[in-house]
Formats: C-alpha cells, sequence, structure tokens
C-alpha cells in the first residue's frame, strides 16, 4: 500500500512490523558491502590468462619497439589503434597512459590550471570566480576534482536524454564557466546514455569562456548488459561543428581486466594533444608499454573486447536483476522510492522518499550493510532532496547480494513510513 493514502494507525502498524523485521537483521551481525562499483573476483578471474601472455624476449616487442625500455609518450601504437576501434578515433589522436583515467583528467585539470589552455594565454589559477557544471546525480570523485582546484560547482539536471542542455547553454553564457563534466554512456549512479541530440547540442557548445573544456568520461563505453547501447561519436561532431578543441574524452581498461593494472586513454584535437605532451614531457618518459602490450596482445582486436564484456556481462546481468526484483518485489506500490532500470554500466539509482537517503545510509550501516554515502552523487555531498542514494551490485556474490537488499528494502520502507508519520502528526 502507497504511505501516501495510508492513515496514522496504519503507519504506525507498518511501523512496528518493520522495525521487528529490522532488530532481525541486525541480530545476524551482517557484514555487507555495496559501497563502490568494484568488479567481483569471478569477473577479475577472466582476465588470468593476461598474465601470461609472453613466453620469451621476443614478445616483448611491438613491430620495432621494445616495450621494456624507455621511449614513447604518447603510448603504444597498437594500443592506441585497438581504443580507437572501440571508440572511433585516429589513433594519432589518442594517448595511452596508465592504469587510471581518474589521473589522466585530474593531470589534464591541473594543466589548464596551471599552464592555461593551448591558445589561451592565461590559466585557470590566476583567474577568480571559476566555475564548473556538474550534471547530478553524478560521479563523486569527479566533483572531488572540481571542489579540490576550488571551482563553485553549478548542479545541471539530468533527463532520461543526460544533461539537461537548455540549462548548460544558458550557464555557459557565464565567461566564469570552465567546462562540465558528463558521462555519456550508463552514466553513473543513473545508467543514462546522451541521446543523438543531446550529443549534437555539446559538439555546438559555443561558451562565453574560450578555454572552456567538457570532460567526456566515457567510461562505460563497452559495458552494455543486454542489448548494446549506442551513442553518437561526440569526437565526431566536435570535428563537423569544429569545436574538437573544447573536448577531452577518457575511458580505460580498468572494468575490462584489472583496475588496479589496466590502461587509461585521452583523446583530444591535434591542438591539445601537443599541448598535453609538451608540458607530459618533462613529467614522464613513457607510460608501462609492456602492460600495454598485454592488453593488446590478450585481446587482439575490438572484436576480442566485445567478446570478453560479453563475458563480464554474463556475470553481472543476474546480480543487476536480483537488485530490481528486490525492490519490485518489497517496494512497488509502497511509495517509499523510485528507481532507473540501467542497460548498461555499474550502478542502480535509488530515489526514496524525500528526506530519507541519510536516514535509510543509516539504517543499512547499523544493520551491516555500508552504502555509498548519501549525497555522495551530488556536488560537496549536498542532495537538496535527501534523496538519491547509489546501489552497486558487482562486488558481491549474489548470495550476499540478496541479504543486502532484503535489508536495504526494509530500511527503505521503514524510513519512508517514519518520514510520513513525521509529516501527518
Amino acid at each position: 500500500m502507497d504511505i501516501l493514502t495510508m492513515d496514522r494507525e496504519a503507519l504506525l502498524a507498518q511501523k512496528a512490523r518493520l522495525e521487528a523485521e529490522y532488530a532481525a537483521f541486525k541480530a545476524k551481525g551482517l557484514k555487507l558491502d555495496m559501497s563502490r562499483g568494484k568488479p567481483g573476483s569471478d569477473q577479475l578471474d577472466l582476465s588470468r590468462d593476461m598474465l601470461t601472455v609472453f613466453t620469451g624476449n621476443e614478445d616483448f616487442f611491438d613491430g620495432k619497439t621494445d616495450t621494456r625500455n624507455y621511449g614513447g609518450l604518447e603510448g603504444l601504437m597498437s594500443c592506441r589503434q585497438l581504443f580507437g576501434a572501440l571508440l572511433g578515433i585516429p589513433a594519432g589522436n589518442i594517448l595511452a597512459g596508465g592504469n587510471s583515467s581518474l589521473t589522466m583528467m585530474y593531470d589534464t585539470l591541473l594543466r589548464l590550471y596551471t599552464f592555461g589552455a593551448a591558445g589561451v594565454l592565461e590559466p585557470w589559477g590566476r583567474q577568480s570566480g571559476l566555475k564548473w557544471l556538474c550534471p547530478a546525480p553524478g560521479y563523486d570523485r569527479h566533483f572531488a576534482i572540481t571542489e579540490q582546484l576550488g571551482f563553485e560547482m553549478v548542479t545541471v539536471p539530468m533527463l532520461e536524454t543526460g544533461p539537461d542542455m537548455d540549462v548548460v547553454e544558458e550557464l555557459i553564457k557565464d565567461p566564469a564557466v570552465k567546462g562540465i563534466w558528463c558521462v555519456p554512456k550508463h552514466s553513473n549512479p543513473q545508467g543514462i546514455s546522451c541521446s543523438d541530440e543531446t550529443v549534437r547540442r555539446f559538439a555546438a557548445l559555443s561558451p562565453a569562456a574560450k578555454d572552456f573544456r567538457i570532460i567526456w568520461d566515457n567510461a562505460y563505453c563497452v559495458h552494455d548488459i543486454g542489448e548494446p547501447v549506442h551513442i553518437l561519436n561526440l569526437f565526431e561532431e566536435c570535428q563537423k561543428a569544429g569545436t574538437l578543441d573544447q573536448l577531452f574524452i577518457f575511458a580505460s581498461t580498468s572494468k575490462f581486466t584489472y583496475p588496479g593494472a589496466g590502461v587509461a586513454m585521452m583523446a583530444c584535437s591535434d591542438l591539445n594533444f601537443k599541448w598535453t605532451t609538451d608540458i607530459m614531457g618533462v613529467q614522464a618518459i613513457s607510460p608501462d608499454k609492456v602492460n600495454q602490450l598485454r592488453h593488446v596482445r590478450f585481446f587482439g582486436d575490438a572484436a576480442g573486447v566485445y567478446a570478453h564484456m560479453a563475458k563480464h556481462a554474463a556475470i553481472l546481468a543476474p546480480k543487476f536483476q536480483s537488485v530490481l526484483d528486490c525492490l519490485s518485489r518489497h517496494l512497488d506500490g509502497t511509495g517509499a522510492g523510485s528507481w532507473i532500470t540501467p542497460r548498461g554500466g555499474y550502478f542502480i539509482s535509488f530515489d526514496s522518499y524525500p528526506g530519507c537517503a541519510k536516514r535509510i545510509n543509516t539504517l543499512c550501516k547499523e544493520a551491516g550493510v555500508v552504502m555509498t554515502g548519501a549525497g555522495a552523487t551530488f556536488p560537496k555531498g549536498y542532495d537538496p532532496l535527501d534523496s538519491n542514494l547509489r546501489i552497486a551490485p558487482s562486488l558481491p556474490p549474489l548470495s550476499e547480494l540478496n541479504a543486502a537488499m532484503e535489508v536495504f528494502c526494509v530500511c527503505a520502507l521503514l524510513a519512508a513510513t517514519e518520514k510520513r508519520l513525521s509529516e501527518i502528526g
């Protein structure tokens, strides 16, 4: 029954029943973790053969390049070509790096902050009143970067088609706005993918700030569950629109193979590529080309990546379905919350009854279920509705995930019942 249609007596009876169920969960002494989108051990095992692709000294050569030695700041060409085939971007515009795309994004913003954008004389660090656009709910680590650099973070609502571009187009009229975050496919946490119109509007942006930059974090570019989701190629659209210098694209193999030992990439215009490598030439000599070659040998080509990701999807699909089934079974029609059914990525976004997210998080924690903190999906951790929670199904074994979701659903309904009782007095 929907809590909005229940009278006080019915709500009190429901609260008593839920408190008894909750106490029983607490008595079990559970220790369950759904806090971050880490691959489970069964997913990590899929890449075990990558560790044995080298058998002799000759195997370390990629053409005439001895990957064990210095050199090749831009990364191994065969690795850049593999990313290019996956993303539809020329290999010459791709820089292959270490294991973390987050590090590459951080370094890119630091270069802009310290040295200034290519063709622009004044670094961000010498400007005042910097602002950054943050589609939310979004990725907490994105927000942490712009917060650390002192940006005023301006929340942009997320629609079913991606960031609200009407809002974006209005905000970029302010020259203090220097950029925008975007996870264009299977966004974190909602699983939203940008529509063709949204991508074209990104490409057509005409900001007041000449050093405005789009940080296009394509983290889940091949992380589909079920039918593949295709999004328009922003690199190509920016080329058509003459706006390619505004764009930096990032991706990585973190959830292809090993998050701690993968390969990350950045793609950008010729101007930004030279700007990046000129500065990087002081910072570094070369990335881990041995690891890059190991990935190329393991996958072979883009078809090999897609075949490998299908194995990941086969593991993840039952976990996502388990979460969705539990939510439907316990919360459908109760008014305690709503959720989005994603077609890929690593998260399920849950919007509780307004004002309940922090309470749900606390209840879960006290019952032994660790969640991502309430508010984490908004800049500075402030969710104006205290509603959004990120569910990460990937790490726990299915049996533990089922148990955690049973707890979560009781906590969500209990918090909503408490809140409704406080509202009707």
